[in-house]
C-alpha cells in the first residue's frame, strides 16, 4: 500500500462536478431506471413508475441505517469511524446474510425510502457532525443512480470525503464505468469461485464471471490502495474475501485468481467472521462457524501467494460482528464495533 505523505487529497467527484460531468452522469444513470439494467439481472422494469424487479426497489433510495462504523478495515475506520450508509434490499439472496434484516425483508424496507435531498443531508451529517473519515455506501449496486443524484446535491453543499463503494461484487461493468472518477475506494467481496455454490446459496448462477469482471474494472479505475500519512485510505481497491465453512468460498482459487489477474500487491481483507445467520442454521454445510483448520488453510494460501497488503481477522471474529438493525440508531454494539485486529502488511 502506497503512502502519499502530506499531499492534499481531493475526491474525484469534486473534479467531475466542476466540469459538469457529475450532473451528466446522474442524468444518464437515472434515465436507465425506466428500463432498469443497473445490476447484472437487467430486469427491465420501470422503477420510476414504481415497478419492482428482483431487488424489490423502485425510484427512491431505501436507507436502513446511517452510522459511524468502527468495525471496518483500519484504513477505513481510523479513529472516527467510517461514515456508513446501509441501503435496504439486495440483488442477491444469500442464505447466510448477516444483514438479512434489511437485505431480504423487502416488505418492511419500503417504509425506509427517502428522497435525494435527505440522502445528501445524511452524507453531510456523517462528515460534519460525526467527523467520519469517508462515506461508505453499503450494498449500493441497485441504487447507483440514486446515490449519484444525492451526491450531486451533497457536493454542492461541501461534501469532500472519499467515497467508498462497499459491494457484494455482483455488479455490472457497464454501470461501474459510469462510476469512474466518482468512486475513490472500491470495497468488493469476492465471495465464490464456483458458480454452483453461488447459485445454490445466493441465487446468482453467474456470480463468478460478473464479480471477477467487476473487480478488474474497479482496479482499472483506482489501482492499488493509497493511504495518507496517518494510514487512512484515500483511493484504491480493497478486496474482501469471507471464509466459508467446508471450503465453499473456494478461497485458494479466488486468491490465486487475484494474484494472476489483478496484482500481487492488491489490498486484501480476509474475513473470518462467518457465523450461521438467516437460513444457514438449517443448512448442514453452512450451520457452523469456520474451523481453525479452515482458517489456517487460507492464511497459508495468502503466505504462499505472497499477498502482503491488507488485513486478516483473527479466529473468533464472528462474535464481534453480528449486526442487529432493530437496535436504535446503530446496528452494532459499539463496545464490540472494533476494526480488524491482525494485519498481513509486510
Amino acid at each position: 500500500m502506497e503512502n502519499k505523505g502530506t499531499e492534499m487529497f481531493e475526491p474525484g467527484y469534486i473534479t467531475l462536478h466542476r466540469s459538469g460531468e457529475l450532473e451528466r452522469r446522474a442524468e444518464a444513470l437515472e434515465a436507465r431506471l425506466t428500463s432498469c439494467d443497473i445490476c447484472p439481472r437487467e430486469c427491465r422494469v420501470d422503477r420510476v413508475k414504481g415497478e419492482q424487479g428482483f431487488c424489490h426497489s423502485t425510484y427512491l433510495p431505501i436507507v436502513s441505517a446511517v452510522c459511524a462504523h468502527y468495525g471496518e478495515e483500519p484504513a477505513l475506520s481510523g479513529t472516527s469511524g467510517s461514515g456508513t450508509i446501509f441501503f435496504g434490499n439486495c440483488t442477491m439472496r444469500c442464505v447466510y446474510c448477516q444483514n438479512f434484516q434489511i437485505s431480504q425483508d423487502w416488505k418492511n424496507q419500503q417504509s425506509r425510502s427517502i428522497d435525494f435531498q435527505t440522502l445528501a443531508e445524511r452524507m453531510l451529517y456523517l462528515q460534519d457532525e460525526m467527523s467520519c473519515h469517508n462515506i461508505s455506501l453499503v450494498s449500493p449496486s441497485h441504487f447507483v443512480p440514486q446515490f449519484v443524484r444525492a451526491l450531486l446535491k451533497a457536493v454542492k453543499s461541501g461534501l469532500h470525503l472519499p467515497l467508498v463503494y462497499n459491494t457484494s461484487g455482483y455488479d455490472s461493468v457497464e454501470i461501474l464505468r459510469e462510476l469512474d472518477g466518482i468512486i475513490d475506494i472500491y470495497l468488493p467481496d469476492l465471495r465464490y469461485a464456483s458458480e454452483q455454490w453461488a447459485k445454490e446459496f445466493s441465487q446468482t448462477p453467474d456470480y463468478v464471471v460478473y464479480a471477477r469482471s467487476a473487480v478488474k474494472e474497479m482496479y482499472r479505475q483506482v489501482g492499488d490502495l493509497v493511504l495518507d500519512k496517518v494510514g487512512l485510505a484515500q483511493r484504491g481497491l480493497i478486496v474482501r474475501h469471507l471464509i466459508l465453512p467446508n471450503r465453499l468460498a473456494g478461497s485458494e482459487d479466488s486468491l490465486t485468481w487475484l494474484v494472476n489477474n489483478i496484482s500481487p500487491t492488491v489490498a486484501l481483507s480476509i474475513m473470518s467472521q462467518y457465523y450461521p445467520a438467516y437460513q444457514a442454521p438449517s443448512i448442514p454445510s453452512l450451520a457452523r462457524t469456520i474451523s481453525s483448520l479452515e482458517y489456517e488453510e487460507v492464511t497459508k494460501v495468502v503466505n504462499r501467494l505472497g499477498l502482503e497488503n491488507g488485513w486478516i481477522q483473527e479466529m473468533g471474529a464472528a462474535k464481534n460482528y453480528q449486526p442487529d438493525f432493530a437496535r436504535p440508531s446503530h446496528p452494532f454494539n459499539t463496545a464490540q464495533d472494533k476494526p480488524f485486529n491482525s494485519t498481513i502488511v509486510s
